[in-house]
This record gives structure tokens, C-alpha cells and sequence, in this order.
């Protein structure tokens, strides 16, 4: 299964086209390589996201054939590690006196 449609059918990212854009920006690593879209995915792989102030790092436990219900999404994968970031601060803000 491509890389994109497994992250949307594990409920990593919730829609393809955002899988997509997410692996187009380098945001995504496969075995801590760069990983683009099309790319197929084999049980054992490790999947690294970083999203936001979120940085996820999954073992592929499965891979369907199709899509799965949601209740069995969280079966596909093993999460690792994982890392939340406190919100950046904003640059353009004034600091305060």
C-alpha cells in the first residue's frame, strides 16, 4: 500500500491529500529516510511524522489491502515515540516591556 493512503487508513493524518502534501514537504521519513507519497509500505517499516508542534514516530504492525474501521485503525501500527512541542511563539508579537 502507497504511503499516503496507509497514513490516511491508520488515522495518522485524517485526509489523503494532506498525507501528500505532508511527504511533498519533507515532513515525513520511512527507515529516517525522506519519504515520498507513493512509496510502499512493508510491515517492520518505522514511519516518523512531524506535524505541527506533534512528532510521531510509528512501527508498521499491518498493512490492508483496503480500508479498515476505525475501531481496527489503531492496530496497524505501534507508536514508539512521541513528542509534543509547546506552540512556537510568534515572531511578529511585540514582546512585552
Amino acid at each position: 500500500m502507497r504511503l499516503d493512503k496507509w497514513l490516511k487508513v491508520s488515522r495518522l493524518i485524517k485526509r489523503r491529500t494532506v498525507a501528500q502534501m505532508a511527504c511533498g514537504q519533507g515532513r515525513v521519513f520511512v527507515n529516517d529516510r525522506p519519504a515520498k507519497a507513493g512509496l510502499e509500505l512493508k510491515v517492520g517499516d518505522k514511519v516518523h511524522l512531524e506535524l505541527g508542534s506533534r512528532a510521531v514516530t510509528v512501527m508498521v504492525r499491518s498493512v490492508p489491502d483496503s480500508a479498515v474501521p476505525a475501531q481496527s485503525a489503531a492496530s496497524l501500527y505501534e507508536v514508539t515515540e512521541e513528542i509534543r512541542r509547546p506552540p512556537e511563539v510568534l515572531e511578529w508579537l511585540p514582546e512585552d516591556p
